[in-house]
Order: structure tokens, then C-alpha cells, then sequence
């Protein structure tokens, strides 16, 4: 029989899952009530605060390479502490926002650091799991990371029932909290080795072969990796189709009550914590992490015909068809995830994990702030017919993954030999 829990057997991958369960605790406390907590008890507007967490976001994102590459010369597990701490101070922080310029003030930091806190992770994900491993690592965290988030978004519903100021304060109190326990808990884990490239990177050695593999060609100037991460960037836009646009569709054009966009994302959670790491299976090289890319992207446009109908059907069906269209979509999700985290991990050089994932993060994060708006006119928009054209979009992303990868693979350099005499 297999597990049913999802953290992992005792070990480093399970002291990891459990610093992530309780960052993700926190994240679900601030997801719930944030907004809240800066419209009613601050009292800026929710225009204001869209606008300033778009702008911070957009900003945030300009931290992901470089702390990715810092990730590939210092040790991951110290600079993802270190910076949890400083998640921790912004998130105390919030306390004292009482205007926009002020809350900006706090925002674009607190996005800074957690862009980069997630190239530097996913550093972290691949020296704990090792080549072999770093995919399952991957998706094991992140069946983890879903049940933290709805654990941390049931607790923020007593805040939001409470509605007090004191009541927003314990909810902020508690997310800070949660990073700082974290951090802690990442700190028992061993030291982990940087690799070869990314010690000679940080001693300022800048000849030789390993200087070409992990500083002199960037992720920014590897084109077809560029072009292998822009597709599955594309892809990575059914999270905002998910959180965004399938609840607007659900009570506006489906006719379903509020009630129902609860159940359609506590399906995803419950599938994703349960399938995460069994559709991993298969991902840790380019070449098979790219076909199961392909089939993501048929997945999830296979998914987007029945979403369509529910627009023009009786609310019982409806209801029904969206939770199957949600299940098949919840599929195509978990295969992106690992296909993409596969892809992001197997065509960087071994000298820079972090900056290539940073790179990879920074196209997703770019993908997801212009799909927000680009996808809610597509499909509100364009009713049924957007979501036919939406799920060309992701077909002929997910066909055009294993050509790009090919190319990726051909046109990535290989490393030199050493000169005779000099250890390996």
C-alpha cells in the first residue's frame, strides 16, 4: 500500500518538507487575509493595493537570477535562512503601513526577497535531492506546500470572522512568526557543498572551462533554454486560470454559487496532495521531462472544452463538469510542475542550478503578472470561444516543448577536459 502522507521518510528531504509546511502555514495566513487587512483595517483602497503589489511583484522578480546565481557560490541552506529572516521583518512590517507610499515601502522589499528566497529553494531542492532525486524532492514539497497554504488559510478564517484590528495583527504576528521557524528549521539541515563551478565563481577564477559552464554563458544569454522555460512559462499561466479566472467564470457565466469555488480549489489542494509525487515520475532528464511537458499541454487543453460548456449548461451539470474539468486540469498542472522543474534543473550547467532556476522563475513570474489581465479578457471576454483559444495556446505549447529541448541539449556546452595533472 502506498503512503498516504505526504512528507516524506526521516532524513533531509523531511526536515526541508517541514520548514516548508510551516512557511506555507504562513503563506495561507496572508493569502486569506492580506488584502483584507490592508483594505479594512488600513484602509486603502483595493485599487491601491492591486496597483501596488503588481508594481511590487514586477520588481521582485528583478532579484531572481542574481540571488539564484549567490545561491550557485554560498551555501543554499544558510541564504534561504538568512533571507527568511529578512521575510520576517518585512512581514512585521505591515504593522506599521498606513498609507500607499508606505505600504509600497514595505511591498517592494517584501517581493525582492521572496523572488529570490525562490530561485535560492530551488538551489536547495536540487543539493538535498541530488540529480536523481530533485524532481521528487520538488514535487514532494510541493503536495506539502498545498496542505500547509489551505492549513494557513483555515487559520486566517478566524481572523477574518474576528475582523479587528487586534485580530489582523495576531494574523500578520503569525506569519512572521512562521518565517522565523522556518528559517530555524532549515539550519538543522547539513551544509550544503557548492559545486565546482559556482566555488570558482566566488574565488574570482574567471579562466578556464568552468568559468564557460557557470558565469561566462548566463542563463540570460542561453536562448534556447530562454525558449525551452518561455513555453513552459506559458503553461505555468493555468495557475492564474485556476485561482483567477475558474471562480469569476463559476459564479458569473457557470451561474453557480460562491460555495462552488470552494470545492472546485479544495479539489485541486486534495488531488495535488495526493498525486504530486506520483506524476513526478519520469522527469529528472531533459528529453522524457519534455514529453511529459507535451502532455501537460494537452492535458490542461483537453480540460479547457469542458470549463467552456458549463457556461451553457443547467447549474447541477455545470457544478459536476467543473469539478471534472478542475481534476483533469489538476493533471496537467502536476505534470507542468515537474516537467518544468525537470527541465529547469537537467539543461543547466551543474555550476549554476540557482541562477538558471532563477532565470526560469523570473519568465513564469513575467508570464503569470501579464496573464492575469491578458486571460481574464480572453476568457470572460470571449465566453466559450476564449476558452477554446486558451487551449490552443497550451497544445501548441506543450508540442513545440520537446523540439526546443532538443535544440537546448544539442547547443549546451560541454565541459572541457582538465589539464593533465589537476584533480577532478
Amino acid at each position: 500500500m502506498g503512503r498516504v502522507s505526504p512528507l516524506p521518510p526521516p532524513g533531509p528531504l523531511r526536515t526541508l518538507a517541514y520548514a516548508t509546511l510551516v512557511n506555507t502555514v504562513g503563506a495561507g495566513l496572508w493569502l486569506a487575509g492580506g488584502a483584507l487587512y490592508l483594505t479594512r483595517d488600513v484602509g486603502l483602497s483595493a485599487t491601491s493595493v492591486g496597483a501596488g503589489l503588481t508594481v511590487a511583484g514586477l520588481v521582485g522578480l528583478t532579484a531572481s537570477v542574481p540571488l539564484g546565481a549567490l545561491a550557485d557560490r554560498w551555501d543554499p541552506r544558510t541564504l534561504r535562512a538568512v533571507l527568511q529572516v529578512g521575510q520576517a521583518v518585512a512581514a512585521l512590517a505591515y504593522l506599521l503601513v498606513g498609507s500607499f507610499p508606505a505600504f509600497l515601502a514595505v511591498a517592494v522589499p517584501e517581493a525582492l526577497l521572496a523572488a529570490g528566497n525562490l530561485a535560492v529553494r530551488a538551489a536547495l531542492v536540487a543539493a538535498v535531492g541530488g540529480p536523481d532525486g530533485r524532481v521528487h524532492a520538488f514535487a514532494t514539497l510541493r503536495a506539502v506546500a498545498n496542505l500547509g497554504i489551505t492549513v494557513g488559510t483555515a487559520l486566517a478564517g478566524i481572523a477574518l470572522a474576528v475582523d479587528t484590528h487586534r485580530a489582523y495583527q495576531v494574523l500578520i504576528v503569525g506569519n512572521a512568526a512562521t518565517y522565523l521557524l522556518s528559517a530555524a528549521l532549515l539550519l538543522r539541515l547539513p551544509p550544503q557543498p557548492v559545486a565546482d563551478a559556482g566555488r570558482a565563481a566566488a574565488s574570482g577564477a574567471t579562466d578556464g572551462p568552468l568559468t564557460t559552464i557557470g558565469t561566462r554563458r548566463g542563463p540570460l544569454r542561453d536562448g534556447w533554454f530562454l525558449a525551452v522555460s518561455g513555453v513552459s512559462a506559458v503553461l505555468s499561466t493555468h495557475v492564474t486560470v485556476l485561482v483567477l479566472v475558474v471562480p469569476l467564470w463559476t459564479v458569473d457565466r457557470a451561474g453557480a454559487p460562491p460555495p462552488v469555488v470552494s470545492a472546485v480549489l479544495l479539489a485541486n489542494t486534495v488531488l495535488t496532495v495526493l498525486l504530486a509525487v506520483r506524476l513526478s515520475r519520469g522527469a529528472e532528464r531533459a528529453a522524457p521531462a519534455a514529453r511529459k511537458l507535451r502532455r501537460a499541454g494537452l492535458v490542461l487543453a483537453a480540460a479547457t472544452p469542458l470549463y467552456a460548456v458549463t457556461g451553457v449548461l443547467p447549474v447541477l451539470p455545470a457544478v459536476v463538469l467543473l469539478l471534472v474539468g478542475t481534476a483533469v486540469w489538476t493533471v496537467g498542472d502536476l505534470w507542468h510542475g515537474a516537467a518544468g522543474a525537470g527541465l529547469a534543473y537537467d539543461l543547466a550547467p551543474s555550476g549554476a542550478i540557482g541562477a538558471y532556476q532563477g532565470a526560469d522563475g523570473l519568465l513564469a513570474g513575467l508570464a503569470q503578472a501579464l496573464g492575469r489581465g491578458l486571460l481574464t479578457l480572453l476568457v470572460l471576454g470571449g465566453g466559450p470561444v476564449g476558452w477554446l483559444v486558451l487551449g490552443v495556446v497550451f497544445a501548441a505549447a506543450g508540442l513545440a516543448a520537446p523540439a526546443l529541448t532538443r535544440r537546448a541539449v544539442a547547443n549546451r556546452p560541454a565541459p572541457a577536459s582538465r589539464p593533465a595533472g589537476v584533480p577532478g
